[in-house]
């Protein structure tokens, strides 16, 4: 691996990844280890127009005796080469072989026995289905979701007739752009630039979204489907979100305490059907990317994530909790 673009102690590997009709393809597995060798370790992945930059979140898993990763997806940030469509995919599936490989390389390569997968966003709704398809392999030990994208925050004569019409041209034009609405205002409450807090690289995360076109949505749709057709996911499983939605159509101080991008009604929603161990959460005041929260809420995220953790996905070897017996064996 090599020294990373946010410099030591960030270390980073470009995955080959052949071509497609574009050309050729990588994705960029970053690294950050905990101070102390550890067989733990975490894969987060990010969502749309988005890429790893949130190094307090390494931080923090490195602090809890984690090596932390993160999979910049093709077509995404580090992974964006001159030829390509930014974040363009023609089914969630494309991205498989990068998680295969980065959990290879985490597992077999460096030596990891226990694997945290976090997504967000799209990233959550992708983790997830990549999950379900791997169940049983060993490959997965617990799931945390970050205000997953597991539903269109749109209305439904837009997310049914008109979609539909507009997919209809996912299979003859995958490339051409959908109209979207392009206030940027998630960006804005982000970036130090306008009203934020956070600085990263504008040119993989621009403040108003790189766009959507025809053949992504079509596969964010048949993802989506999947996904509330009820997955199996043989993993504990949290799922994290905001406990409000932003409605409004220009600049509020709401947006800084809000999911501005998802309704985190769907979210709610949909998750009981990830799987037989599903934990959900809400924090007051969470934006969408619940880590880039306001000092307090994120701290608060920080300590809920840290204590699901803890019960859920326990270092290997620590005891199993010893069941007591019932009434009527302890009088046989």
């Amino acid at each position: 691996m090599e020294i990373d673009v946010l410099g030591e102690p960030y270390e980073s590997h470009t995955i080959d990844l052949g071509r497609d009709d574009e050309g050729p393809v990588v994705a960029t597995l970053v690294r950050r280890r905990a101070e102390r060798p550890t067989r733990r370790a975490v894969l987060y992945v990010h969502g749309f127009n988005d890429y790893f930059f949130q190094t307090h979140l390494a931080d923090f898993f490195a602090e809890q005796g984690w090596d932390f990763y993160a999979l910049d997806l093709r077509k995404y940030g580090r992974s964006l080469l001159p030829h390509q469509t930014p974040n363009f995919a023609r089914s969630l599936t494309e991205y498989y072989p990068e998680l295969d490989e980065s959990a290879r390389i985490i597992r077999s390569d460096h030596g990891h026995d226990q694997l945290l997968v976090a997504g967000h966003s799209t990233g959550g709704l992708l983790t997830a289905l990549w999950a379900h398809s791997r169940q049983g392999q060993g490959l997965v030990d617990g799931l945390f979701l970050n205000s997953p994208f597991f539903d269109f925050n749109v209305p439904w004569l837009i997310k049914g007739p008109l979609m539909t019409a507009v997919l209809g041209l996912s299979k003859r034009s995958p490339y051409r752009r959908v109209p979207t609405a392009e206030l940027g205002l998630y960006g804005q409450s982000l970036h130090t630039d306008h009203r934020g807090e956070w600085t990263y690289n504008l040119a993989w995360k621009p403040v108003i979204s790189f766009p959507v076109t025809a053949g992504w949505l079509q596969a964010i749709r048949h993802g989506q489907h999947r996904l509330r057709a009820g997955l199996g996911i043989d993993v504990p499983i949290l799922v994290a979100c905001s406990t409000r939605t932003y409605r409004g159509k220009g600049w509020h101080e709401d947006l800084r305490a809000t999911d501005a991008v998802l309704d985190v009604d769907h979210i709610v929603r949909w998750a009981p059907g990830l799987g037989p161990r599903v934990t959900i959460t809400r924090f007051d005041g969470g934006v969408h990317d619940l880590t880039l929260s306001g000092p307090d809420v994120r701290a608060e995220v920080f300590r809920e994530l840290g204590r699901w953790i803890d019960a859920f996905v326990p270092p290997p070897g620590r005891p199993e909790i010893e069941v007591p017996p019932a009434p009527e064996e302890s009088v046989a």
